[in-house]
């Protein structure tokens, strides 16, 4: 048996969707864009913990760019897991707000863990500003905002978290090889090209985004 999509829902993502993409470059955009930065570097970090290693550091720039600084784990599966966990958290997100009445809590559960991950592990000015900035307005839209604005909130923030990293991962790996970059260094631990490794990490991607999207657009269980 198929699965039942709700209409209301997938209206609000095609919505969602056709903002995001005539509105990429606006500043509107700009915070979500770092937030998906954080979330790529705590990727990076989970898995060097999970995988027997130490997450030291993340750092945060304004021109959105950022650096994961780790210890030990498995390379080959800590490469991967900034783009790819990106995606994932992003997914899970928009997920969490379809499927969920609780939308106030899961944006003030959110805010509170950037605070907590900005306070542990972000280690330079422009990360810590906005890490506390960003995490402070999830925590008071999760208390001031009605729950509808805070699941459309929510929907958008996952939305844009996944795209943006399918577009990061086309920019960065495969339009482009950029020496040092996730791609460059998993060449190195097992040689096929840089731009392989991207096109194989944009259709885990997109399949897994796919997958997220589907279960979403079921809406509520």
């Amino acid at each position: 048996m198929g699965r039942r999509m709700d209409d209301a829902t997938i209206g609000t993502l095609l919505v969602m969707f056709v903002v995001l993409m005539f509105c990429w470059n606006y500043s509107f955009i700009y915070p979500i864009k770092v937030f998906v930065v954080l979330l790529h570097e705590l990727g990076h970090g989970l898995a060097a913990e999970l995988t027997g290693g130490d997450m030291v550091r993340i750092e945060l720039s304004s021109n959105l760019g950022g650096v994961c600084w780790s210890a030990g784990g498995i390379r080959w599966i800590v490469l991967p897991a900034g783009y790819l966990g990106s995606m994932f958290f992003g997914g899970m997100i928009l997920v969490a707000a379809a499927k969920s009445r609780r939308d106030k809590d899961i944006s003030t559960l959110i805010g509170l863990l950037v605070v907590g991950l900005t306070l542990y592990a972000v280690r330079n000015m422009f990360g810590i500003v906005f890490g506390l900035l960003f995490g402070g307005a999830m925590i008071l839209a999760g208390h001031a905002l009605p729950e509808k604005i805070n699941d459309l909130l929510l929907k958008f923030i996952g939305l844009a978290s996944c795209c943006y990293a399918i577009i990061d991962i086309k920019e960065d790996l495969i339009s482009r090889t950029v020496p040092g970059s996730d791609a460059y260094k998993m060449s190195e631990i097992i040689p096929l090209p840089p731009t392989v490794w991207g096109v194989i990490w944009i259709l885990i991607a997109i399949y897994v985004t796919y997958q997220l999207l589907t279960i979403a657009a079921e809406g509520e269980a």
